[in-house]
């Protein structure tokens, strides 16, 4: 099991102290989790070279390392300080510490910008990565097929019963339908009608969009019943990613879902897993395709690949590498400067990183992005500021903005969602001289120029999540990714994905036993506890 021998640099481990490890020097200190128990684990950000690892030490299972960031921008000026500002009521009191109070507990220091729903655990697909280990199994299935394991999708009431619950503590939070595969429900279209009922301005599905691709006239379904967005499975421009990222050659449904979305209204985002060796030479095309179909595609938004949920074909978590060097864990593990880098290289420089921010909602070492306007030539301009108005980059040596209140944050960060991910409306036709059906004319001025180019805005954007060998709880604490638990509940995103090495989930089965919150199935997490979520 990964983590025993504790000098065991090949499987991600620090193998030395934590407070010096070899030329290495301590950053900030921190606390994260042990990745065979769970258990609380004190932490330091450390720099050796330009990369910076967390390693951290269990008084049971040792002591771990993994890389938060390798290389420009620099660690130390990727920067976008926070004032904590009131949330609407904790969820949960503050009893055994992060990440077990999550809830959210009133150490949490951000507003909810992404209310994330999983409407259910089926899914058409078994990617051999997939956060929430979803089940792959069809609509006609009975309870028997299913198998004792296999839990029942929650109803139509239950879940809008679980987010009107929600809405005095999320506010005008964006919702993201998520699963398992959403579209797997037959009732979709009503889930998404009752909650833009509910008063949530912004209803985007995640989705790997087959059936966007192999049903007609469902994409105009999901528009007419009042969804805005889909962010859309897409780790590259052909087969070649698909197969290894999803085990099936899907490009060619993807394209269609991307048609079927232009024509039905909805805008879309292209979401990529970036796995080291899988598809990191390919973000550049990505990126070319996305512009290449604007306005309806409204970004493309990079994901490093994290170790949780289910993560085959990368190497069991405990894997040694035979003395190469690292696991196939941290061998396959990419981080957001890399990312940064990819992008711009790949693009031939269209991209530069000084027009790639730190957000202004969640924790700086998150995400990044920048926003531009798509000439149709090809061409890229930026088009002022960046995702939730961050301003500045610190990585290029500028001055860090100065610090904005949370809330601020989170309201600029949905506003920006839902301005930018959904599709454009019909750009207003320009003023001609006549009405006898001549050309129209070329824009008069700046104002008519600027409408006509408004629906071209193009984001590129990037998150990083949290792993049991990464969990930061002060990046975790910034979190406004929340997830709607079935217990009433709203989790940050990766503490409600966060597994063992051994599998064992910390929140999906409840909250954990004495968070003042029933649902738990107790503290201990046994390090054997089995593969996979």
């Amino acid at each position: 099991m990964a983590g025993r021998d504790c000098n065991c640099l090949a499987d991600g481990h620090a193998g030395a102290d934590a407070s010096a490890p070899p030329h290495g020097r301590v950053l900030a200190r921190t606390a994260s989790v042990c990745p065979v128990c769970l258990g609380l684990a004190p932490a330091e950000r450390v720099a050796v070279g330009d990369t910076v690892l967390l390693v951290k030490r269990c008084p049971e299972h040792g002591e771990f390392s993994a890389p938060v960031w390798r290389g420009e921008p620099a660690f130390t000026g990727w920067v976008r300080p926070k004032i904590p500002t009131a949330r609407r009521g904790p969820g949960t009191e503050r009893v055994l510490g992060c990440p077990r109070d999550c809830g959210l507990c009133p150490d949490h220091g951000q507003h909810t910008c992404t209310l994330l729903v999983e409407v259910t655990a089926r899914c058409n697909l078994r990617c051999p990565v997939c956060f929430a280990a979803a089940e792959t199994r069809n609509d006609g299935m009975d309870a028997a097929t299913r198998g004792p394991g296999a839990a029942e999708d929650p109803s139509l009431n239950d879940l809008v019963s679980r987010l009107a619950a929600l809405r005095p503590r999320a506010g005008d939070a964006n919702i993201q339908l998520s699963g398992g595969e959403p579209t797997m429900r037959d009732d979709l279209p009503q889930l998404v009608t009752a909650v833009r009922g509910l008063g949530y301005p912004f209803v985007q599905l995640n989705t790997n969009g087959l059936r966007l691709a192999r049903e007609a006239g469902y994409a105009d379904r999901l528009a007419a019943a009042g969804l805005d967005s889909v962010f859309l499975q897409f780790d590259g421009p052909d087969d070649a990613a698909t197969a290894r990222l999803r085990g099936l050659p899907l490009h060619a449904d993807k394209v269609r879902a991307v048609d079927a979305c232009a024509a039905a209204g909805l805008g879309v985002v292209l979401v990529c897993t970036v796995a080291r060796g899988v598809n990191d030479h390919c973000l550049g095309d990505i990126v070319r395709f996305g512009l290449s179909r604007v306005p309806v595609v409204r970004g493309a938004h990079f994901q490093p690949v994290s170790f949780f949920g289910r993560y085959e074909g990368f190497g069991a978590p405990d894997d040694a590498d035979g003395g190469v060097g690292e696991s196939p864990r941290e061998a396959a593990r990419i981080t957001l400067p890399e990312v940064m880098r990819a992008v711009r290289d790949q693009t031939g420089g269209l991209i530069p990183l000084a027009h790639l921010h730190p957000p202004g909602c969640e924790h700086a070492q998150c995400s990044f992005s920048g926003t531009f306007l798509a000439h149709e030539e090809g061409g890229l301009e930026p088009a002022g500021g960046a995702c939730c108005g961050t301003g500045g980059n610190g990585g290029n040596g500028s001055i860090a903005p100065a610090p904005i209140p949370a809330a601020l944050g989170a309201e600029r960060a949905r506003a920006f969602v839902r301005r930018q991910w959904k599709a454009p409306g019909p750009a207003p036709a320009p003023a001609t001289d006549t009405g006898d059906g001549t050309p129209a004319a070329p824009p008069r001025d700046d104002f008519e120029r600027f409408l006509a180019r408004a629906g071209r805005r193009f984001t590129v954007s990037g998150m990083a999540f949290q792993d049991a060998w990464t969990l930061d709880t002060e990046r975790l604490r910034g979190c406004c990714i929340h997830v709607a638990a079935p217990d009433g509940r709203m989790v940050p995103f990766c503490a409600w994905n966060l597994t063992s090495a051994g599998g064992a989930p910390l929140h999906r089965n409840g909250a954990p036993r004495g968070t003042g919150k029933t649902g738990g199935e107790g503290d201990a997490i046994e390090p054997d506890a089995g593969e996979g979520a």
